[in-house]
């Protein structure tokens, strides 16, 4: 990989997070398939070589369990699931280059080979740990055949992950007071020998690699602390029948007296090890199936294959921020063991809520993707929002009214009403298009100026960035129609006419290049009207600069308005869904997941146990009145080097200018906190934090640090009375 700026020559690779092949797609889950498919396409338009590629995890315990409940084999289950998964996302305009699944040859084949390469190298060894067992049903409980409480945190912890508290990766053995979910039986720990990769041995190479990660901010920084801590090795073989097999070798034998050896014929590899292995087996996959000339996988993936990059490829990785610590730990180690190249970009996206609470799947209350589709909605609006609602780390709140007025303001409101505006006056004045030998230098330097943005939002890694570009220029568009007035002009100087006319198609055919990663379809619908030739897909930004050379077809509103009463109808209809689901589960909490690999969205409920009641101990006004409590605006936001949350914060508090530290690095967007509105105790003791004296404390609500601001304009200095 290289760290210059995109476009390289080098081949890039866009992945996302595997899907668990266990349940429907709600539009929480697309958030990062929508992402990766954004910046796939915008790579592409900067002219870089992309492949964009994914696939369905068939394996785990998850699969298993479900499997078995539904009466069918895992294999039966899982590729069911995939079959679903690989019709939805193209309805979606997620356009992988290769969808594979992690069961299929091709992935068995690299999976085991790496594997062997890791033992060769000396990386992997056996151990003896302890595994939960059933002694009622007599059987081994892997992974989430096992639940209890995380030793870390006290939360509830399903198997191999704190899923509901610290999200930390947990080991077997580790889950305290275990239970079978089959049974509900207590478990006991049992010693089996399994396998071990080494990846302690790799913690000075992930730091430097942390160092070089490019991507999201909460993507570097949440894996220091678990370098910090000491790190874990990590046990990569499993007790249960469904998986890939560890490739070959003869029975282990215990190394102490009264445990329980593993022939590891008999044992399957964790499914973090064979679930990364498909990024690299799909990647192949299409470059079998286009051809090494068109792109070549193994320049892209491995050390040394090519002469002219040995270090390989641009790899980019796009996923959930649950599974951090898979994709800047485990994954780069096994890379770094094994020769591969190593991820240029983590780029981990924030949770999406409905209605401010967690997407609830065992209540049904969420907004499936084919609920979606069903309504009427066409997909481009749906990829707008989930990619522009936020920075990309930060979590992101759906609601229908919130969906509403974003398309009607922004899709319908500015970027449709200018290109409807500009397109229909050119049509209607001038049958073969407006004609000029290029755009004026003013809107000329405006397109220039779109397409940096639109190239600084690639390298900025940020999806958000790529539509504020568009509709910016949109923005603009509109001004200037409206400053110019060619209604006006074209009896009067109807040369001047056709030139503002000519620099409004101009502008609408960049419109059409750069809007292409966010809303494929609708940008392809404005290439035709423009009467360009070929396909928006295969145009690059240098084709934005161009002007506009085909005949005008008569045009079409692109975004239709979302009326008040539609908004209604679907709340009405959700809800009504939610209460039928809970009347059928009783008082029932909801603790399913989906389970897949991006386990990002489907947070639970928010109920009445998880909030800490209200204190006893009550306090005088004097005392309030002592709280000097102010409205602050934030001038500038940095990390502080070496620490995990901490942010120095320079604060406008009117009569002066404060620096206050605040915990705020892995959950907020540090980049975007300038010019925030906060609320903040001025009197509070000073206290030096990593060498950086903070003088206040910025008040904020919540494990998410929900940061609290005002409803109205109130002055930075403003006493909170």
């Amino acid at each position: 990989m290289s760290h210059d700026d995109f476009p390289t020559d080098r081949p890039a690779v866009v992945t996302c997070g595997l899907p668990y092949a266990n349940g429907d797609l709600h539009i929480g889950h697309l958030r990062t398939y929508v992402g990766g498919d954004v910046y796939s396409r915008a790579l592409e338009r900067l002219g870089q070589r992309t492949a964009f590629v994914s696939g369905s995890d068939m394996h785990g315990t998850p699969v298993a369990v479900n499997a078995e409940q539904a009466g069918v084999s895992p294999e039966e289950f899982a590729l069911d699931w995939h079959e679903q998964y690989a019709e939805t996302f193209p309805e979606f305009n997620v356009d992988f280059d290769n969808y594979g699944h992690t069961h299929d040859e091709t992935n068995t084949e690299i999976t085991q080979q790496l594997v062997r390469d890791l033992d060769e190298g000396g990386h992997l060894y056996e151990k003896e740990i302890m595994v939960a067992y059933d002694p009622v049903d007599d059987q081994f409980l892997p992974d989430r055949y096992v639940e209890g409480t995380c030793p870390y945190c006290g939360a509830h912890a399903r198997g191999d992950e704190c899923d509901e508290g610290c999200q930390r990766h947990l080991e077997p053995g580790e889950v305290e007071d275990p239970e079978s979910t089959i049974t509900g039986n207590p478990a006991e720990y049992r010693e089996r020998t399994h396998k071990f990769f080494a990846v302690s041995e790799f913690a000075d190479y992930l730091s430097g690699f942390l160092d070089r990660l490019e991507g999201t901010s909460n993507a570097r920084n949440q894996p220091r602390e678990w370098i910090e801590q000491g790190l874990q090795d990590w046990c990569i073989t499993r007790d249960m029948d469904w998986g890939i097999d560890y490739p070959g070798g003869e029975a282990t034998e215990s190394p102490r007296e009264g445990g329980e050896a593993a022939d590891s014929q008999d044992l399957v590899l964790y499914v973090w090890v064979d679930a990364p292995i498909e990024y690299i087996s799909s990647t192949k996959q299409f470059s079998e199936r286009v051809g090494a000339d068109a792109f070549d996988w193994e320049a892209a993936w491995k050390e040394g294959v090519s002469d002219e990059h040995p270090e390989g490829g641009e790899i980019v990785h796009v996923i959930g921020r649950d599974i951090i610590q898979h994709h800047t730990i485990f994954w780069p180690a096994m890379l770094e063991a094994t020769d591969h190249a190593e991820p240029r970009a983590v780029m981990a996206s924030g949770f999406v809520t409905l209605d401010g609470k967690g997407f609830s799947t065992s209540r049904d209350r969420a907004v499936w993707a084919d609920e979606y589709l069903d309504e009427g909605f066409h997909p481009d609006p749906l990829r707008y929002y989930l990619a522009t609602n936020g920075g990309f780390q930060q979590d992101v709140d759906f609601s229908w009214e919130k969906f509403a007025e974003r398309v009607n303001t922004e899709l319908v409101g500015t970027v449709g009403n200018f290109l409807y505006r500009s397109l229909l006056f050119a049509h209607r004045n001038y049958e073969d298009g407006p004609d000029a030998d290029a755009p004026s230098d003013e809107v000329a330097a405006r397109i220039d100026e779109a397409v940096e943005e639109f190239a600084a939002a690639v390298n900025d890694y940020s999806v958000r960035a790529l539509g504020d570009a568009v509709t910016d220029l949109a923005r603009y568009g509109n001004e200037y129609i409206q400053r110019n007035e060619p209604w006006k002009l074209v009896d009067e100087e109807p040369e001047e006419a056709e030139r503002v006319i000519y620099d409004c198609v101009a502008l609408a055919k960049a419109i059409a290049v750069l809007f292409e990663p966010l809303a494929p379809e609708k940008s392809e619908r404005l290439w035709a009207q423009l009467g360009e030739p070929g396909s928006v897909h295969e145009a690059t930004v240098e084709a934005a600069r161009e002007g506009p050379a085909g005949d005008l077809s008569e045009p079409t509103e692109l975004f239709e308005q979302i009326e008040d009463e539609r908004v209604e109808d679907l709340n009405e209809k959700l809800e009504a869904r939610v209460a039928a689901s809970e009347s059928d589960d009783g008082d029932e909490t909801d603790d399913d997941k989906s389970d897949d690999e991006t386990d990002t969205d489907d947070t639970d409920d928010t109920d009445m146990t998880d909030i800490e009641p209200l204190s006893d101990d009550r306090i005088g006004f004097e005392q309030f009145q002592e709280m000097d409590i102010r409205v602050g605006r934030i001038e500038a936001a940095e990390g502080i080097e070496g620490a995990d949350d901490l942010v120095e914060l320079t604060v406008d508090l009117g009569a002066e200018t404060r620096t206050i530290v605040a915990g705020l690095k892995q959950l907020h967007d540090v980049d975007e906190l300038s010019d925030t509105k906060v609320i903040v105790l001025a009197n509070m003791e000073k206290a030096e934090l990593f060498g950086v004296e903070s003088n206040g404390m910025v008040l904020a609500a919540g494990e998410e640090a929900d940061l609290l601001t005002t409803y109205e304009d109130a002055a930075p200095g403003t006493k909170v009375k």
